[in-house]
């Protein structure tokens, strides 16, 4: 209900705006959101198969879940690739010419465009965007079906031939893992950083990686405390499992910041010609109220609230915390994706297209947890053989 009328609401907005363009941008946002749930739900997936422990017991079933979301994020990856011409300038000359036209491109900044996009055309094309993309979605389907598949396996067998099936986990998941980190990156440089083809970072992928992990873990504890109204979570989720998941959060939060900040540091004392837009784009024009806030959100907030161990303990400021973080996720994307516009770089002004970053995300995001829990209904929510399954079914201090 919720993403129908978020739909109609954001079709109202493409018409009293007088065009896509904001629509096609606010779809790239809620894109990179759902995304980054589907394929960081697979490698933390895969990170917990390499190392072990209990708190893959409780998440293991809604990390699976998240990443069976794929096909729904493959569609939604569609739209931007069938659009990819109305996105990117690199993909097509009559942007950069009405660019020019409209006065917001500059002779100077044209030469540097072009300059960039004759660079860099054997990787910035159409062809290799669609080709790319649908590489990464291959891999990422194939990883996400076997350890689907080999899950299932494992629950038929019998808890005698546990240290077999942690081998075999850890054999496909060790690699999977760099496999991962190489295809996001490659999937994220495509869809977000070359937005503006003039500029590159070395750590980009990277941040989008620690980017993933915050927002996965975030949202898998929002979905553990609820599902813990009822059995078996009300069980397993001890306050020891909930204080360890948020603390594991809060490491996140702070690498999340300790790169942004570290990629800021050196561009901005570089000062280099080719580097410096980029972050002008984004903090002059009122962008620097945007910046602060998403400081703020995104670090400050929930650094400060989970230094807290009462609230790590207490499930309803937790999720309180994490809903939060959700939202700081969303603001972060936002603020990397509409500058890159020439029409919104140094320039932040209301129009009725800006509210599609409120309307297309949240329409996205709704069918996307739709068919979330979908999936996870087709599972038991603690797999079986488990060799924590009877450790973490004790009593909060069994051991004592």
């Amino acid at each position: 209900m919720i993403a129908a009328v978020f739909s109609v609401i954001a079709a109202g907005l493409a018409f009293a705006d007088g065009s896509i363009d904001h629509l096609l941008r606010a779809w790239l946002l809620g894109l990179m959101l759902t995304f980054g749930w589907a394929v960081g739900g697979l490698a933390l997936l895969m990170v917990q198969y390499v190392s072990g422990g209990k708190w893959g017991l409780l998440l293991r079933r809604p990390l699976e879940a998240m990443s069976r979301t794929l096909p729904l994020v493959f569609v939604y990856w569609l739209v931007i690739a069938i659009n990819v011409k109305k996105l990117y300038l690199w993909a097509s000359p009559a942007l950069v010419d009405d660019g020019v036209r409209r006065g917001l491109i500059s002779p100077d900044q044209l030469e540097v465009i072009e300059h960039a996009i004759g660079f860099k055309r054997p990787m910035l094309n159409p062809n290799m965007f669609w080709l790319v993309g649908l590489f990464c979605f291959t891999v990422w389907f194939l990883y996400t079906r076997k350890l689907y598949l080999l899950g299932s396996q494992r629950d038929m067998d019998s808890a005698a031939n546990t240290p077999f099936w942690i081998k075999r986990f850890e054999n496909i998941s060790g690699p999977g893992i760099l496999v991962y980190s190489l295809t996001m990156s490659a999937a994220v440089i495509y869809w977000v950083m070359s937005l503006d083809p003039t500029w590159y970072s070395s750590v980009y992928g990277l941040l989008f990686l620690v980017g993933q992990g915050y927002s996965v873990l975030a949202l898998s504890i929002i979905i553990s405390i609820s599902l813990s109204k009822a059995e078996p979570f009300k069980t397993i989720l001890r306050q020891t499992e909930q204080h360890d998941l948020g603390k594991f959060t809060f490491a996140f939060v702070m690498l999340n910041i300790y790169l942004a900040f570290s990629q800021f540091l050196i561009i901005w004392s570089g000062n280099l010609p080719e580097e410096i837009p980029w972050y002008l784009d984004r903090i002059r024009g009122h962008w620097g109220i945007i910046i602060t806030l998403d400081f703020m959100f995104h670090w400050l907030i929930p650094f400060t609230l989970l230094l807290s161990r009462d609230i790590k303990r207490n499930k309803r400021r937790l999720v309180r915390v994490c809903q939060w973080m959700v939202f700081a996720k969303a603001f972060d994307l936002f603020w990397l994706i509409e500058p890159n516009f020439k029409d919104a770089a140094r320039n932040l002004h209301f129009s009725w297209g800006i509210l599609e970053y409120v309307a297309v995300p949240v329409a996205m995001v709704a069918f996307w947890v739709a068919f979330f829990c979908n999936r996870l209904k087709t599972r038991p929510l603690v797999q079986t053989n488990d060799p924590h399954v009877a450790e973490i079914l004790e009593a909060e201090h069994a051991h004592a």
